[in-house]
């Protein structure tokens, strides 16, 4: 089976209010940990490459790793360019054969974003692959991606009409107070559902995307430091919050802290366990078992996805 785009995930996801998730892809042992639990749980499902990503591993590995869990599993999954900051590196992704890609125009002023996304938006389509773009700027810290909390601003809901008209998008990326990274700011985590309410309502049936949504989960942020870390307390989305925004005409929702914090507490664990291990299918194993079961939560509990693939 080939990689499929979003655009049927999408349409389902709207109509029975949940989201598809997103998840960032590193390595193979993160994919297998993220494909297994998409294939028991029989979900939809999102695998996402960042610019780090990309150099780190390179493109046509990460690829191929995805195609061989396509013929693992059977499973329908979009492979998805995140935070692509150019049109060269979303035009190199389309080349390549990804699915999906982001264009993240939102650093520039309005007319800039929507000429950037558009000049994307024309080149993808042409060969049948989806665009996601961002409008408004979120605060935090992911990969080359860095906003200070002061420059942090919401999704204007007049602006993001007319933005998906004149740029025929096909999702959007919003800022209703998610953060990149954990939560590095005082004060409870809150989403602005009146805002993503009106949005909803001034773009019926689009559908909409949340960027740094991990919720940071204590439990790994604990693991983490029990062995050997000093990994700060945070604070990201709480669980409940995402699954209401599934609900409001958020279709997307994207998870990549959590992932980290998952297979680096396994590995930290696994370590202080057992000091004199050397084989990496030892400790990598164990953090690829951290991620199935984190990954098959937030389907099941979170996304609410699970049985929709």
């Amino acid at each position: 089976m080939p990689l499929v785009t979003s655009t049927d995930m999408f349409k389902r996801a709207y109509s029975e209010k949940y989201a598809v998730g997103a998840f960032n892809v590193n390595n193979m042992e993160i994919i297998q940990g993220i494909v297994q639990a998409a294939a028991k749980e029989n979900a939809p499902l999102i695998l996402q490459v960042s610019a780090g990503a990309r150099k780190y591993a390179r493109p046509v590995y990460l690829k191929k790793l995805v195609e061989a869990a396509i013929e693992d599993t059977g499973l329908d999954i979009v492979l998805h360019l995140d935070h692509g900051e150019d049109f060269e590196i979303c035009k190199q992704c389309i080349d390549d054969g990804f699915t999906s890609v982001m264009i993240d125009g939102s650093k520039h002023p309005f007319e800039e974003n929507i000429a950037l996304t558009k000049r994307v938006v024309d080149y993808a389509h042409e060969k049948g692959v989806v665009v996601e773009a961002e409008l408004g700027k979120l605060a935090g810290i992911e990969d080359n991606i860095k906003v200070s909390g002061k420059n942090a601003t919401f999704t204007d809901p007049d602006e993001a009409v007319e933005f998906v008209e004149r740029t025929k998008v096909d999702s959007l990326a919003i800022a209703i107070g998610t953060s990149h990274g954990a939560y590095k700011f005082k004060g409870e985590p809150k989403l602005d559902f009146e805002l993503l309410e009106t949005i909803t309502r001034l773009l019926p049936e689009y559908p909409l995307v949340l960027h740094g949504s991990s919720t940071v989960i204590p439990e790994f942020v604990q693991m983490c430091n029990d062995f050997g870390g000093n990994i700060p307390g945070a604070k990201g989305v709480p669980e409940p919050m995402l699954r209401q925004a599934s609900k409001l005409g958020v279709c997307k929702i994207n998870i990549d802290t959590d992932l980290r914090l998952a297979m680096t507490a396994a590995i930290r664990k696994s370590f202080v366990e057992n000091p004199d291990v050397f084989d990496p299918r030892k400790y990598l194993g164990k953090g690829r078992t951290a991620i199935e079961e984190m990954v098959a939560h937030k389907i099941k509990d979170v996304l609410g996805c699970s049985g929709k693939a």
